[in-house]
Order: C-alpha cells, then structure tokens, then sequence
C-alpha cells in the first residue's frame, strides 16, 4: 500500500497545478484590462463576479459528485459509480437551461447586488451575455471534474484545466490585443475554451472509463433512495455555496460604494488571495478523493490519517504564499498594473494579503475534509453561523477603519469558518461520521 503522504502528494500536486491555473486565467484578463484603464479592469471584476454568483452556486456539482464518487469507488460499488456521473450530467444539463432561459433577470439582478456604476453597466452586460453562452459546458464540466477526482485521477483534470485556461488565454490575449475587442473579446474567449474543455472531458472518459458504461441501468439512476440521497447532498452544499458566493459578492458591492480606484485595488488584491485559496485547495481536493474512498471502504483509521497529512501540508503551502507576499510586494504589483495611481491605493492593504493565507486555509481544508465525508449539513452550517458573523464584523468596522474593516471582516469570516468546522470534527465526530441523508 502505499503511504498516505505519495497519495495526498499524487493526487494534491495535480490539483495544485491545475487550480493555479484558474486564478491565472483572471489574472490574465485584469492583466489585458489593466493596460487600458481602471474603469475595464472595474468592469471585467465585476463582471467575474456576476458568473461567480450564478455559477460558484453550483459548485455541487463537481463536490457532491466527488463525494458520492469517492464512497462508490472506495466500496468498489460499479454501478454507482457510473450512475453518479450520469445523475450529475442530466442534473447540469437540467441547471444550464434553466440558466440561459432566465439569463437577462440573473444578469440584472446580480448587477443590483453587486453594484455596478452606470459608467460601467455596459461594459459588464456585454461580458455576461457573450459568457453566459458557455452555461452548458461549465456545469456539466463540474460533474466530469467531480467524477475524475472520486476515481483518484487528479490527472484528468489537470489536463482539463491547463488545456482549457491556455486556449482561453491565448484567445483572449489576440482578441483583445489584435482585434481590439476589449471585453468581448475576454467573453468569447472563455466561450470557446468551455466547449473545447466539455469535449476534452468527454474523449479523456471514453479513452480510460468507457468499461463502466456497461454498468449504466437506467431504472437503478433513477432509484427513489439514490436521487433522493443525490438531491438533499447537492442541496445543502447548494445553500452552503450561495452563502459564500453572496460574502464575496458582498465584498465586491462594498467596495464599489469606496469608488472606482478602491474597486480596482481590491480586484486586484483578491488575485492574491484567489492564488492561495486555489493553492492550497490542492491539499482540500485531495482530502476530498482519500477521505471520501476510506470511509467508503470503512477504514476510519485512514481517514483520520488521512486529514491530518492534508492538513498538515496545506498549512505549510499557506506558509510559503505568505513569504512570497511579503518578499515580492512590488514585482506582484507590477505585473499587474502599470499605473502608479493605483499602485499607490494598493499598497496601503497590501499587508492583509501577508496574513490572509495563514488565517484563512483552515477553513479551504476542512472543507475538503467535509465533503469527503458527506459532512453536507455541518458544512452549511458553520457557512450560514460564519456569514452572520461577517456581516456583523463589518458593519461594526467599516464606519472606524473604512476599506480596511473590510479586509478585516473577511479575515474573521474564514478564521471563523474554519473554526467552527474544526469544533464539529473534535467535539461532534459521530455527527461527521453519520450519513446525514
């Protein structure tokens, strides 16, 4: 057998290049619009943020399905492996309809949240109606990553990821630079690679996998106890996903009300931070795949093992982004943006990118832990008690500290995430241990 810590690593170092590769993608478009102006790196944030609130929502797709994935495989259960893609893709199909049906209400509603300045509207409307058309590959693209990781193959999805964010990249940067599309060109870009990477997702399946579609019995897939155990899983870690869609959404609105020089310097600082949470979130995948198979097969031993290795050296990663922070200030800033104006209302809240990794990767780990246990229930939770606690925090510091109670009530929202979460593993155990369905 080999040792816990060649099996986190195996499936960790995958998932860490792959999900450095997601932030780069949004790094790469505030690049493309931070040498135009502050107004269309302000647009192109929001607009991110605009999809961040429809489809991080759905985010249970790829977790739930990585969960269930993970047991079934664990307990070497054929059929309900290959039943959980197939319920996953009629389910992300079923969402992408109902997307682009009610796209224009999202959209502007989304916009209300977020508040977006008129200056501004147009350029994120043309962002969301373009990008919205990739609504179909995106969501079933979250179950086929979910399933690939509850086989234990982090490898598919890595190839997934670069595949798609270097053709997006590379679109992007000639439809902008060459074309002079400006944000459109961003949109179409991310369309285009979104299909090429449901394609992919498709070929990689039927290269390694097609032996289970022999399993596929249509009755057992829609079998009342499975769908109902799929639908009241996805269900909690649905309301868990909108409520930490709706804190970064919150984030993103309050900083509109600072102006348009304190949104683009916390656009970009939240590139810092998107760079650790997909980091470390190398550690949280891998947690998902070997926490959720041993507790399939039932071999608790493993699992606690297993989450404490996880945890372990995702810490140590966090450690090591905050010293890259706090050595290369400028040069990170510089890559960003040429305009000293803006630079200059960064590094005020520059400091707060130093602390956030070591506050804040308890809680992106334990999440992993959780949905490998199908821990759905105490995930939302200790997600819905967090919030409050947020909101709370900053609206008793933004009146005294302004932008920076902000940075502060983000801070305590992930310290106090992870917290809780770490109070119901120590304290409640049989609870995490117990199917919650």
């Amino acid at each position: 057998m080999k040792s816990i810590n060649k099996e986190i690593f195996g499936l960790a170092v995958p998932n860490i290049i792959s999900n450095i590769s997601i932030p780069l993608l949004s790094t790469v478009d505030t690049v493309l619009m931070g040498h135009l102006s502050a107004k269309h790196i302000g647009a192109v944030g929001i607009g991110s943020m605009v999809f961040n609130f429809i489809y991080w929502n759905f985010g249970f797709l790829r977790m739930g399905t990585t969960g269930l994935t993970a047991h079934a495989y664990g307990a070497q259960q054929k059929d309900q492996i290959v039943n959980t893609l197939v319920r996953s893709s009629l389910l992300a199909i079923a969402i992408a309809i109902m997307i682009l049906i009610f796209h224009q209400p999202l959209g502007r509603f989304s916009s209300y949240l977020l508040n977006v300045s008129p200056d501004q509207y147009d350029m994120v409307w043309t962002y969301f109606t373009i990008r919205i058309c990739a609504a179909p590959a995106t969501m079933m693209i979250y179950g086929f990553k979910g399933w690939f990781f509850g086989m234990q193959n982090a490898i598919y999805p890595l190839i997934m990821t670069v595949a798609v964010n270097v053709l997006n990249i590379g679109l992007s940067a000639y439809l902008v630079i060459y074309l002079s599309w400006d944000i459109a060109g961003v949109a179409w870009g991310t369309v285009a690679a979104q299909y090429f990477g449901l394609a992919l997702a498709i070929g990689l399946y039927f290269m390694k996998y097609r032996k289970f579609n022999a399993h596929i019995i249509w009755h057992k897939i829609l079998q009342t106890d499975k769908v109902k155990e799929f639908f009241v899983l996805n269900r909690d870690l649905f309301l868990r996903t909108v409520c930490l869609t709706f804190a970064f959404g919150f984030f993103y609105s309050q900083s509109s009300k600072g102006g348009e020089l304190v949104l683009a310097a916390n656009i970009i600082l939240q590139q810092f931070l998107n760079w650790m949470s997909y980091g470390v979130d190398g550690f949280a995948f891998a947690s998902e795949s070997l926490v959720g198979r041993y507790k399939g097969a039932n071999q608790l031993p493993q699992v606690h093992k297993a989450i404490r290795h996880s945890f372990g050296w995702g810490m140590m990663l966090a450690v090591l982004f905050s010293l890259s922070y706090y050595l290369f200030q400028m040069p990170l800033l510089d890559l960003f943006t040429n305009d000293d104006e803006l630079k200059q209302a960064i590094l005020p809240y520059f400091f707060w990118m130093v602390i956030l990794p070591i506050v804040g990767t308890p809680c992106y780990i334990w999440d992993g832990i959780f949905i490998g246990l199908i821990a759905s229930k105490a995930m939302r939770n200790s997600m819905i008690l967090s919030l409050v606690i947020y909101f709370g925090s900053y609206f008793f510091l933004y009146e005294t500290y302004g932008n920076h109670g902000l940075w502060l009530a983000l801070l305590i929202f992930l310290f106090v995430r992870g917290i809780l979460q770490y109070l119901l593993y120590r304290f409640d155990p049989k609870s995490l241990f117990l199917s919650e369905i």
